[in-house]
This record gives structure tokens, sequence and C-alpha cells, in this order.
């Protein structure tokens, strides 16, 4: 048995760490950096700062064997490119002239070069950029971030493992570059770039790496019999190099499935798994592969994605049968702390007793480490926490604050006819054109203008008691009227009144509705240097009383036009939130929709004839299994159509989606029954309209021509030659110009000159279109 000597070598371990620092200080850094008030030396000495002080943090809290090469000044997967000397043609100039500049032009582009893809990392909120490769794509190792930060861990007297995104995993996230045929498979380079990673092992281990970790995450998802060949194959050769650390292949946030056995069997000397959720399926999984005899077994018993207390009993029962099942057990978090706050004890407004349900990224590491002392020194060694843990869950089952006895009784009662429209769209679109009065290819945005200085002020100065209510009030209100009269000049068709009143677009709901709580300090990097503080769903919810009618109408009653009410749907209420594991999703999903739908219902009243419902989460919580999908989009589809389905035939529901792969989830989205849907469209170049051209998708459709998530200014003839494209697949009746996104992080001069272009552009395809050219 191996029991007894797995248990005494257990260690805590984490596969990475937030990196903004716990007053956002990287954010900060970085973007003073973009502003010239920041020197790059100035901006390495931050980052440096906040490596060491997370490293420092995690060892004194116990854990035995820290993660480097996971910290970044913008994005891991970015990181990687240039690590493997991915570098896009466009990019490489800037580059070579300049690295940090060149790396950041990659991110966000410049006015005369566009920026890598974005998109989300599977099933989470995190962007990460999309490598551009094709069949002349050269790499060549550079190791030296990975090194240095190695080096710096080291150089503190930490045991210390380098993580890397593994070969497969990079190859499968990429996409053909620009110009490089759309069936073009990257996975095909995977001989080219393995003689890559070898040269970066190598490089690890003459720096001092006892251990590499490279992460696996896309063997989770259903792999063809070709890309499980090119994992083992991958595995084979990296496992059968002599000048090498040892490797651990980790891969996390589902059930590895027919991956797991081409893991195990391969010549490396440990895995990290998964073993919360639906990813507690991998303790059968290894059972049925005969285990990891002699090898290391991470096994991630903490859940790294949300912020509930562990169960501390019940993880224990899984480490204690994976025991039997590898040579070594070690524990961890399912994943990197990355998609988590730092502390919760930062917290100091929430309700003591729901504090006591939280865990943060340094909450979370206690209980690795609590978990690891209890698999070594058993049962015993961890009374007290045993005893405290027990009594924190039994506090949140047993809570009055997670049940509401009206909100149940009203979810029970809801029918599928409450989910349907009154007409079909082919009826009630034309009751719609007669009331809106719109121009072929009608112009919008997508909801938020930029949040300016002045807003942000205004809010803190409400917050801390400067200002009081009627004076914030009438600076939201000026704030709206020059969003409207900004939106009139211009010549837009449909308006929005801006959302200046707004923090953030989950978060402002939240704030409103019951069930929800709101953090103070609970930042989470969501792309670059955005970071958004996610609600926690703590328990029932309802809608006590209108949230964005006030605002809406009062933009309304500026103009003539069309303003569009704008709220965020049920579905990514759920995913940008830290959702309550303590009932099913869909449970959640309708108790949201109904509190939304009160809020349609009050927005039509009003006399709105224009609503948005968002929902760019949809794709983004698509489960990673294929066998799960069917019952996520039956429970997703429902909810929206539950919030949007009681309005009048000849009121318009939008909805709008981003950066996410959308070409899985066409029939969801016509089972939306939204009249017009917007989509991110402007950085893979209209691809998404052909997609839902090609499954004959019957409603209107808004592609995005301008990209959000750059600096760039894009010119009117640039905008014109992407709407032309759109044409190309979708009908001119049918299609609306628009940006990709809301405008919140972009500047106003920026904004005014892209949505100007936008306009020209969309006038001057109209005139083209009118006249058959």
């Amino acid at each position: 048995m191996t029991s007894k000597s797995a248990a005494a070598a257990a260690r805590a371990t984490v596969y990475g760490y937030p990196r903004q620092g716990p007053d956002r200080e990287l954010k900060k850094a970085v973007e003073g950096y973009w502003k010239g008030r920041v020197g790059a030396d100035a901006l390495r000495d931050t980052a440096r700062d906040l490596r060491r002080a997370n490293w420092r943090r995690l060892a004194e809290a116990g854990v035995d064997e820290v993660p480097t090469g996971d910290f970044s000044y913008y994005d891991h997967v970015l990181d990687t490119s240039v690590m493997v000397g991915a570098i896009p043609d466009r990019h490489r100039t800037a580059v070579e002239t300049d690295t940090l500049d060149g790396y950041f032009a990659m991110a966000r582009g410049t006015q005369d070069v566009a920026p890598l893809e974005m998109t989300k990392w599977f099933d989470t909120n995190y962007h990460y950029l999309v490598p551009e490769l094709g069949p002349d794509t050269v790499f060549t190792a550079d190791s030296g971030k990975q090194v240095a930060e190695l080096t710096e861990a080291l150089a503190l007297g930490l045991a210390a493992r380098p993580v890397l995104v593994g070969p497969v995993t990079y190859l499968l996230l990429a996409k053909p570059a620009p110009g490089v045929d759309a069936d073009f498979q990257p996975l095909a380079l995977l001989e080219r770039l393995l003689p890559v990673y070898a040269e970066v092992l190598a490089d690890l281990r003459a720096a001092g790496a006892q251990w590499v970790q490279l992460d696996e995450p896309a063997l989770v998802q259903d792999r063809s019999p070709a890309e499980l060949d090119a994992a083992s194959r991958a595995y084979g050769a990296l496992g059968s190099l002599t000048d090498r650390p040892k490797l651990l292949v980790a891969s996390y946030f589902d059930r590895l499935g027919e991956a797991l056995p081409v893991l195990a069997k391969a010549p490396v000397e440990g895995l990290g798994l998964d073993f919360t959720g639906p990813a507690a399926a991998n303790l059968d999984g290894l059972a049925s592969v005969g285990g990891l005899p002699g090898k290391r077994l991470v096994a991630g018993v903490v859940d790294g994605r949300n912020i509930w207390i562990n169960d501390h009993e019940k993880s224990l029962a899984t480490l204690g049968t994976l025991l039997g099942l590898a040579g070594t057990v070690d524990v961890a978090p399912s994943c990197s702390l990355l998609h988590v706050p730092l502390d919760a004890t930062a917290e100091r407004d929430i309700d003591p007793q729901i504090a006591r349900w939280l865990a943060f990224a340094h909450q979370k590491t206690a209980e690795t480490v609590t978990l690891a002392r209890g698999l070594t020194g058993g049962t015993g060694a961890i009374a007290a926490e045993l005893a405290a843990n027990r009594a924190d869950l039994a506090s949140r089952a047993g809570s009055a604050l997670t049940h509401d006895p009206a909100v149940r009784a009203r979810t029970s009662t809801v029918t599928e006819a409450d989910g349907r429209r009154s007409q079909p769209y082919g009826e009630r679109a034309p009751a719609q054109r007669a009331r809106l009065g719109l121009p072929l290819l009608p112009t919008t945005t997508i909801g938020s203008f930029p949040q300016t200085t002045e807003v942000r002020t205004a809010r803190a100065d409400l917050r801390a008691g400067r200002v009081d209510t009627e004076g914030y009030e009438e600076r939201i209100k000026a704030e709206i009227r020059e969003v409207i009269a900004f939106q009139e000049k211009a010549g837009i068709d449909v308006l929005v009144h801006g959302e200046a009143e707004r923090n953030d677009m989950v978060q402002y709901f939240a704030e409103q509705l019951t069930g929800y709580l709101a953090t103070q300090h609970g930042w989470v990097q969501s792309y670059g240097t955005r970071y958004v503080r996610p609600p926690v769903l703590a328990g029932d919810i309802s809608r006590p009383k209108p949230m964005t009618v006030r605002w809406t109408a009062y933009a309304q009653s500026l103009t003539d036009r069309p303003v569009k009410g704008m709220l965020t749907g049920p579905v990514t209420m759920l995913a940008w939130s830290f959702v309550r594991d303590d009932q099913p999703l869909a449970e959640t999903a309708r108790q949201v929709a109904l509190a939304l739908r009160d809020e349609v219902d009050d927005l039509e009243t009003a006399g709105t004839s224009v609503i948005q419902v968002d929902e760019p989460a949809l794709r983004e919580t698509l489960p990673l299994r294929a066998a799960d999908r069917a019952a996520y989009l039956d429970w997703a589809t429902e909810s929206f159509r539950l919030t949007t389905a009681g309005v009048r035939p000849d009121t318009q529901i939008h909805t709008h989606m981003c950066y996410a792969e959308f070409g899985d989830i066409l029939q969801a989205i016509d089972d939306l029954d939204a009249d017009v849907i917007s989509l991110e469209a402007a950085r893979s170049h209209m691809q998404v309209a052909d997609e839902l051209a090609a499954a004959g998708y019957p409603r209107e459709v808004g592609p995005g021509v301008y990209d959000i998530h750059s600096p760039r200014v894009p010119s009117a003839e640039e905008a014109a030659a992407l709407l032309r494209k759109g044409l190309a697949a979708i009908p001119p009746e049918r299609l609306w110009v628009n940006p990709d996104c809301g405008l919140k992080t972009r500047g106003w001069t920026e904004t005014r000159q892209s949505l100007e272009n936008l306009v020209e552009a969309a006038r001057t395809v109209r005139t083209q279109v009118r006249q058959g050219a």
C-alpha cells in the first residue's frame, strides 16, 4: 500500500494566483505606462514587487511549492506566444524595436495595426488573446520571462514550480492567421512546436527548476482521436527528453474523460487533476485506468472558481481515496486562483453571517494548507479547523437568508406559455418596423458610453457623502443629456442613455435585487487591465422596485428617436457573479429571469419601444463537454424568453453577445427569439455573419464593425468594408450597424471619431444598396 507514504509526503500548492495586487497596483502601473506617466523600469519594479509579495504570502501561509510564470502584464496566453516566437508579422517590427510596447501592441493594437483577437478562456469570464498561426509559422524559443521569474523565486529561498500553457492546449486555442486558409489546423504544427518547448524546459532546468507544470485544460473538452493522438505524441516526446525537469501535466475545469488514459500512460512524473463539480468524475476515471502508481498526483479539491468555503470532510474523503491511486498525493485548488478575489477579510460591509461562508484566494490557500495537514497527520491534526468548518457549513444551510418562500412559490407556477411571445417573429417584425420607422441599415450602440472621470468622481462623492443624492442625480442627468445630444448630432438612429449611473453591467442590478450582495474589494481580472467585482449570489432573487425605468424615461424625454432600455440577462447575471452552489443553476436562472421580467414590463409601460437584454455570457457558460450542453441551453434560453416574452408584438427585443465563438450555439441564439442580436465581429472579420447565414438565422443581426477593446479609431472606409462583408451574408433589411461592445472603457475623443465614422460608413453603404451598387 502506498497510502502511508503518500500521506506523509502530502504538500500544499497552487497553480496560479491573482496578479493585480491588493489595491490593483498592476492595473494602475500598466495604465500609467500607456499614458506615459509611468516608465518601463517603474512598471517592471511594480510587477517584481507584486510577484514577490504573492510568493512570500503563499509561503508564509504554508504552501510548499509556489508557482512562477503565471504572472502577466496582460495575458498568459499572449506570454506563451512570445515564449514560442509566434509574433504576427504586423507586430514583429514593434516587438523587435521595443519588447514591452510591441507586447502591448499585440494586446491592444495601435492606430495603424490591429491587435490579436480576444475571446473567453474556456467557460470562465477571463479573456485570452488568440494566437495567430499558419503553415509558414516559425517557432523560436524565448524563455527569458520564465527563467527570470523562476530565478526571482529561488533567490527568495522558495521551492518554485514554473507554470506554462501546454503545447497541445496552445495550438488548440490558436486560429489561422489572417490570409491563411480557414481550414488550416494549428495542431498540425505540433512537431514544429515541441523542440521549442524542449528548449524552454532545458533552460528552466538549468535555472534550477525541479518541476515544471504544463497546463492542458483543452483536454477536458471533447477531443477527436487525432487530437488525443497529438497529446500522446506531445508528452511522449517531452517525457522522453533527458535534459528537462520533472513534468507535471495539469488539467482543470471539467473531467478529462478519454484524455485521462492518454496522460496517465505518458512518460511524465505527475498529473494535476480537478476533483470539483463535474470534474469529480476524475476520481472514478483515475481508478478505471489503474491510478498513477509511482507518480505524483496534485489533487484539486478546493474550488478555484467560486467563493464559497470548502467542505473539508468531503475533500478529505476524496483525498483519502486518492491515496491508494498514486505514488504521492498533494493538495491544491482546482485551478489557478486567478478567477477569485484576493481576500475576503477585506470586506467589512458584508453581513458577518454571510462572511463566514466566503473564501477568496487567501482563504482558499489556507484551506488547501489545512487539507494537506489533515491528509498528512489525520483528522486529529486539524480537529479545530474541521469543527469550525462544520459550523460554518451548517450556518449557511440553515439560514433564512438563502430561502424566500414567495420567490419559490412564484417560480413553481411558471409555465411553458410564459416563455413565448404572443406572435412569431415574421408577424411582429412588420409591426416593429412601422412603430420605429428606422432607415435601412439602422445604426445604434451597444449601451454604455465612456465612464468619464467626472462620472466616477460623482459616484465616489456620493459614497463618501460629499454630495447628496439630489446633487448626484443632477450630475448623471447632465451626462445623459450630453450622450443623447452627441448621438443625435452624429446621426445615430436608435439611442442609448449611456449608463452613466451604472458601476458595472451586473453589479448595478445585483445591488438592487434581493439575494445578491456586492463586495468592495472583490476585484477579478476579466482581461488586461479590466477588473470587475462579481457580486455574490447568496439567496433567492426578487426585484423590490424598478431599477432602470427612470433613467431610460428621462433619456427618452430628451429626443424623438427611440432610446433603448438596457438590461443584463439572467444567464450573464449568473455567469458574472459568484453563483450559489446549493441549488441547480436552472432554478437560480429562473428566479433572476422573473425579476428581470418585471423590469421589462415596467419599461414597456413607460413607453420604451426597444429593450435590449444582454447575454454576452450565453456562449461563455456553455459546458465544456457536449453531453452536458443540451440541458444547459434548455434552461439558459428558457430564462431569456421568460425575461422578454411578456412584451407586445411591436416592442422590439434586442440582445447582445461578444468575445466568444458562436458557431456551436447558433440554434440556441435562434431559440432566444430576440428580434435583433448584436455580436462581436470586427476582430474576427465578420465570421459570425457567415455562420448565422449558413445556419439560416431568420432575424435581424448587428455584427460589430468597430472593435472597442482597442484604442484604434477605425476609418469610415474600414467600417464600410466590414459592413459590405456583412451584407454578403445578411440581407440589408435585416442588418444593423453597431460597435462590437459597450463603450464604457473608451475615451470620449476616440468614441466620437469612431461613431461618426460608423455613421458615415452606414450612410455610404446604405446609398450603395439603394442604388444597387
